[in-house]
């Protein structure tokens, strides 16, 4: 048994993968995979590692940062010792890829530490892709095999209480810094483990970062935050990926100190710096299929909790129909996300979501919750070009018959065309329009200056 399995057999991980062949397509690409000179002494150095510090390596008395201060002195002390001629890079390289492979997550931990890189996707144990800025490239990071892969994945969902094996073959977890992790394995993935990774900045990224960027305007940015102070319902819509996230961590920025926020997510992900902050993580079943606590049963919860500010990470199910009735019910000024490529969309998704709940409501009186709940749709957008950027802020004005209206107040200029790089020109104008609850919020006493609506404005 390697190092690495001891480590995690003493730490109560989930068991490794069998060890069986890899799939065709693994194999096929591990006889691709170039040969380490270094492995012969990394497997030297861990297991001399492992006789020099034995059970203090998985002393559960033993802070983290003292274990990883031991490790990498022994480590040295260890490679120092090896006699196999190596350069002082090839030592730093192999005491580097050794600590990563005890402390951290392997082959991963320098993508990790990379602050440019947004999403870490391995698609099994020899294919390695990063983005950056949007992009999607390959990188030269790779495991030994799907065992290893699957060392890793059950590393980290046993870290904040999950699993996965071959009955619960898909798990969506955690880092301890908040990014979002999703694995899937056999017999669900044919061709070897998938991991996918969203990394999160360790400092959350503010409203001046997305005007930077280009996600977000001055004029936006101002109506949004007046609409946070507003206690606006407000609903970011968008796909996989665009920054909904990110967009609303923003938003909860603004909300006041003294208020008392409750946020709800699958995974935590939000990095809310308000003092009176309440953080709610659903749970899946456990391997008897009981204990399963879900977004609707945290959402009923929290508004037995007295709270200010109701955030939910994401609406996905009947949760939908709980959080419409918290927004009318006095739970002003709560913020959520939804999976749509457009406001108009949003709103039907709602609606479908609603009746996932399984209470059989007409849709008129959906639609009815839907505009008396919501006072604004933020849509973002991940464009060709890389960029994230806000598309459209929409105010739901109310019904017209059966038919939910709603008003552009904010629109992104498609029309400005792309640079030589094929960077988007356009920005967030305002369309001109003023919203209806301006005068809402200056009975609040938060005035809106009459220059922001002024069309083409950004």
């Amino acid at each position: 048994m390697s190092l690495a399995d001891r480590l995690d057999q003493a730490r109560g991980s989930q068991p490794t993968a069998p060890k069986g062949h890899d799939s065709p397509a693994e194999a096929a690409r591990a006889a691709a995979r170039p040969i380490d000179p270094f492995a012969h002494v990394k497997a030297s150095v861990h297991q001399a590692l492992m006789d020099s510090l034995g059970p203090q390596l998985y002393d559960p008395h033993l802070e983290q940062n003292e274990l990883e201060l031991r490790v990498r002195q022994t480590l040295q002390s260890v490679i120092n010792s090896e006699n196999t001629p190596l350069a002082a890079a090839d030592r730093n390289r192999i005491a580097q890829e050794v600590a990563d492979e005890i402390l951290g997550l392997g082959p991963l931990e320098p993508l990790l530490r990379d602050g440019e890189i947004t999403e870490i996707m391995v698609n099994g144990s020899n294919d390695i892709f990063v983005e950056r800025s949007g992009k999607i490239f390959p990188v030269d990071a790779r495991f030994t095999g799907d065992t290893h892969l699957r060392r890793t994945i059950d590393k980290i969902v046993s870290r904040v209480g999950r699993r996965i094996d071959e009955s619960s073959p898909m798990v969506d977890a955690r880092l301890a810094d908040g990014s979002r992790v999703n694995a899937v394995i056999a017999p669900i993935a044919l061709d070897g483990s998938i991991l996918t990774i969203r990394k999160f900045s360790p400092d959350p990224f503010t409203d001046l970062d997305l005007i930077a960027f280009g996600t977000l305007s001055v004029q936006a940015r101002d109506f949004l935050r007046a609409c946070v102070l507003g206690r606006r319902n407000i609903v970011i819509s968008g796909g996989t990926g665009s920054g909904k996230t990110t967009l609303l961590n923003v938003l909860s920025s603004f909300i006041p100190d003294d208020e008392r926020i409750v946020t709800i997510e699958d995974a935590a992900e939000l990095q809310l710096r308000q003092r009176h902050v309440l953080r709610l993580e659903a749970r899946p079943s456990n391997t008897e299929g009981k204990g399963q606590i879900s977004i609707r049963d945290l959402v009923k919860n929290a508004l037995r909790m007295r709270p200010d500010r109701i955030v939910v990470g994401e609406i996905r199910d009947g949760a939908a129909l709980d959080m419409l009735q918290a927004m009318n019910t006095g739970h002003d000024g709560s913020l959520t996300t939804v999976h749509a490529n457009t406001p108009r969309d949003s709103l039907a998704r709602l609606e479908t979501l609603v009746l996932m709940a399984g209470i059989a409501l007409p849709v008129r009186a959906i639609r009815d919750q839907v505009s008396s709940a919501l006072d604004l749709i933020v849509q973002q957008a991940r464009l060709k070009d890389g960029s994230r950027r806000v598309t459209a802020i929409t105010e739901v004005e109310g019904m017209e018959s059966d038919v939910v209206t709603l008003q552009d107040i904010f629109t992104f200029d498609y029309g400005a065309g792309r640079d030589e790089n094929g960077r988007f020109l356009g920005r967030l104008t305002s369309t001109g329009l003023r919203p209806k609850f301006t005068e809402h919020l200056r009975d609040l006493g938060i005035d809106l200056p009459p220059g922001m609506f002024v069309r083409g404005a950004g």
